[in-house]
């Protein structure tokens, strides 16, 4: 294994040092826009900003790195996020700050995509799955930590923007002192939504629905825990409990969807989140139950989108695949720009348990809909069925490396039965193609 990682440590590294001071950020601000008087609404559109930058980044950023190679994208990028984290406590104005996390948005989606691209080319083709899982404990670990620098020192001071900043400009050392060459950018133009639709749509809503309940927590989560009377380490023990408890539960989950029907183990999934949304909404203000509350919705809000995108895979061939995880991520990244905002007007009208009650809703509508779908009849999987691994929403580079080892592989026979569920080789033609939307590659 050290060998393996050796010649990616600096790749690692990057990512860990930029995480640090992205997850600090994010959380941050959250806290400072709090304290500042930003209404709930606002902090909520700041959210969506910043999965609107996202969304954009995944159309220029490509782009931008075909033009000025890998490293100089890195650099570049990296000062433009530093920049935009000083830049916040010079000017505490709303507008300015919706820009800023914008310009954040792009950044860190293009720094994603230059990363996931690097590791995808370097690490060897039967070695990628070990790569690709450490680079999601690099991402959720790098993650949750972030949040322990709130202890350091108040939100209301330059010092934790200054460590952020610093974490970010920190990154671009052992990237731009690393030999590896640098890697061709490939176009993965998604499939129309039509499309999509036709082939998994329990993929579709669940793309979207865990969007908007995901990107809920990303923008409101320490603003919640702020409400229910936590000081500041109690913020940052409580978002790197969900981070942590999320993490943890990926295996179990992924045996579970692999194990059963994807749409019933996605409505099992799904609803394990909503409970735990239900449970912080009746056990605050903080105290031992909120934790556990939060532990599960964690541990079954993470899982939703691995699930969602094996369920996508089950219904593609595989030349569609990469196509498909495109317009699944766009899906998803829609539904995290629109869920900060529509959270953060409804805990404005009402208080702040609605953050959590609005997990609850849109996890619990999944679920629903997942189990009407499986009433429908059996599953019909196309070409193979997938396995469900650990990710996070970043860029189509990571579904690449997570694909690339299995990619030899053939399933044989016309139909056959994979864990209960029917496989079938579709040989009919598929449908004439509907022009792809010119959207670019998601967490």
């Amino acid at each position: 294994m050290i060998r393996l990682l050796l010649p990616i440590a600096a790749l690692l590294c990057g990512i860990a040092l930029l995480l640090l001071g992205t997850g600090l950020l994010n959380t941050l601000l959250a806290l400072r826009g709090s304290a500042e008087q930003f209404s709930d609404q606002t902090l909520g559109l700041l959210g969506s900003a910043y999965f609107a930058g996202f969304i954009l980044g995944t159309w220029l950023c490509p782009r931008l790195i075909r033009r000025m190679g890998h490293v100089r994208a890195f650099t570049f990028l990296a000062a433009a996020e530093a920049a935009c984290v000083l830049i916040h406590l010079l000017w505490i104005q709303p507008g300015l700050w919706l820009l800023l996390r914008v310009i954040t948005g792009v950044a860190l989606v293009g720094i994603y995509t230059v990363i996931e691209s690097w590791l995808n080319t370097q690490a060897p083709p039967e070695r990628r799955g070990q790569v690709f899982a450490c680079y999601m404990a690099v991402n959720l670990g790098a993650l949750a930590l972030a949040q322990q620098m709130l202890n350091w020192d108040s939100p209301l001071t330059f010092t934790l923007f200054a460590v952020a900043a610093t974490f970010i400009v920190l990154a671009v050392m052992p990237v731009s002192a690393t030999r590896l060459s640098q890697p061709l950018i490939q176009d993965n133009p998604p499939l129309s939504l039509k499309r999509l639709w036709q082939a998994a749509p329990v993929a579709c809503a669940g793309a979207v629905l865990s969007g908007l309940g995901m990107g809920g927590f990303w923008g409101l989560g320490a603003v919640y825990a702020a409400r229910m009377e936590m000081d500041t380490a109690q913020i940052a023990g409580f978002v790197s409990l969900v981070i942590l408890a999320g993490a943890l539960a990926q295996w179990p989950m992924g045996r579970l969807s692999d194990s059963i029907d994807r749409r019933r183990a996605l409505a099992v999934i799904a609803s394990v989140a909503a409970v735990g949304g239900v449970l912080m909404a009746l056990l605050g203000p903080f105290g031992l139950w909120l934790l556990v509350g939060a532990a599960i919705f964690g541990a079954g809000s993470f899982s939703v989108y691995p699930a969602v995108v094996a369920h996508l895979i089950d219904h593609l061939h595989q030349e569609d695949i990469l196509s498909g995880n495109a317009a699944l991520l766009m899906l998803h990244g829609l539904g995290a720009a629109v869920g900060p905002a529509l959270a953060g007007a409804l805990m404005g009208i009402t208080a702040a348990q609605a953050l959590p009650l609005f997990f609850a809703l849109m996890f619990s509508l999944i679920a629903v809909y997942a189990l009407r779908q499986l009433r429908q009849g059996d599953d019909r999987i196309v070409d193979g069925a997938a396995h469900q691994v650990p990710m996070v929403r970043t860029s189509t580079a990571v579904l690449e490396m997570m694909l690339e080892e299995a990619s030899g592989e053939e399933v044989a026979g016309s139909n056959q039965t994979v864990d209960g569920r029917e496989v079938a080789r579709d040989e009919s033609e598929q449908q004439d193609g509907d022009d792809a939307h010119d959207v670019g590659n998601r967490p």
